[in-house]
């Protein structure tokens, strides 16, 4: 993993602990997605472009599923998730 783990886990309560790990997870995929991501504009070669760019959306899954799992462990970033829509929504209008 390109990212490290920013704080130390051991001083986190319980509740904020599992919230973290998830967001560390989220951190480790995105890592991957823009690493494989990057590795695939890199090369002329068909075949490993299709195969790392195929390995990318798994990650993209990936994250998915960590999201999923956060968003049942904290109403506020659900909360906040929908603002954050409404806003550029507000804004741009799309």
């Amino acid at each position: 993993m390109l990212s490290q783990i920013p704080t130390d886990l051991s001083k986190l309560s319980k509740e904020n602990l599992k919230k973290e790990i998830l967001r560390l997870g989220l951190i480790a995929e995105f890592d991957a997605i823009n690493l494989y991501e990057q590795l695939a504009a890199m090369t002329d070669d068909t075949d490993i472009k299709k195969v790392i760019l195929d390995i990318a959306r798994e990650e993209k899954t990936h994250v998915g599923e960590f999201q999923a799992l956060l968003l049942r462990e904290d109403k506020q970033q659900v909360k906040e998730l929908e603002e954050g829509s409404k806003e550029v929504e507000d804004e741009i209008g799309k």
